[in-house]
Parts: C-alpha cells; sequence; structure tokens
C-alpha cells in the first residue's frame, strides 16, 4: 500500500492533525475478515454494530472503549472435555477488531444473541453544532453599557 507523508498539512494547518492520524491508522486495521460483521444506519443519529461470533458465549468478549476507538475483543476458554471433529467449520480462535468512531459517538450497549453481538452506538451531537433556526427581528439588539 502507498504511504503518504502528511507533515505539509501539519506545517500548514491547526486541528487536522486527527484527519491525518486517522488515514495513518486506516492501513494498519486487521484485513482477514474474521469476525464478519455489519455496520448499519438505525436512524439519523443511531448506528449498529452486529459481529457474527458463533460458538462464543457473552462472557468471552470484551468492549472497550477508548478515545475515539471501539475495542471488541474475543478469547474463547479452554475446552474441558476432549473432542475429536471430523471437520471443524466454525471458527472460534481468538479475536480483535477495531472500529474508529467519529466525533461525537458514544457506544450505549451491547447484546448478544443467537450468535450474533449487536452494539449501539449514538451520535450526540452538542447543542451548539445542531442545526437551529434564526429569527429576524426589527434590527439588532441595542447593548446598553455604563460609563
Amino acid at each position: 500500500m502507498r504511504q503518504f507523508d502528511f507533515a505539509p498539512l501539519y506545517r500548514s494547518t491547526v486541528g487536522f492533525d486527527r484527519l491525518a492520524q486517522l488515514l495513518d491508522s486506516v492501513g494498519g486495521f486487521d484485513s482477514d475478515g474474521y469476525p464478519p460483521y455489519n455496520i448499519e444506519r438505525l436512524g439519523d443519529n443511531e448506528y449498529r454494530i452486529t459481529m457474527a461470533v458463533a460458538g462464543f458465549d457473552k462472557d468471552e468478549f470484551k468492549i472497550e472503549v477508548k478515545e475515539q476507538s471501539l475495542v471488541v475483543s474475543g478469547q474463547k476458554r479452554p475446552d474441558d472435555k476432549e473432542r475429536v471433529f471430523l471437520h471443524r467449520g466454525i471458527a472460534a480462535r481468538a479475536f480483535e477488531r477495531r472500529f474508529q468512531l467519529a466525533d461525537h459517538v458514544e457506544v450505549l450497549g451491547a447484546d448478544f444473541k443467537d450468535g450474533l453481538l449487536h452494539i449501539d452506538l449514538v451520535r450526540n451531537l452538542p447543542e451548539r453544532m445542531k442545526p437551529r433556526t434564526i429569527s429576524i427581528g426589527v434590527g439588532p439588539k441595542q447593548i446598553e453599557t455604563t460609563a
């Protein structure tokens, strides 16, 4: 993959360093595709990540949010009994999947049902960033000052 040098960007801008770091980190993500997942939009500010993790129990997952990153990992406990597989097609290996979260995105919670791990997210925009309507008045407000 081609590497980009963001040094000129750092010299001439303020506040875009996070964007450059995000672009740098995209190349470092796991590309093996395990476990498979979906990201869906449920509403204007609601999202859900669904991971197919057959063979795991809910206490074998660790979900951690650190800064702007969501890390989901799974570690199978050792099997108590000796089993002989003629064919083993259900993957039960340890995994770690990372997701970069946009600003103001928070994790609401997680649920595990029927071999699917659901993680619900919401984007909570501050009031100053939400769209608002400005009413048109007769003129500018006068500010009274005392001397």
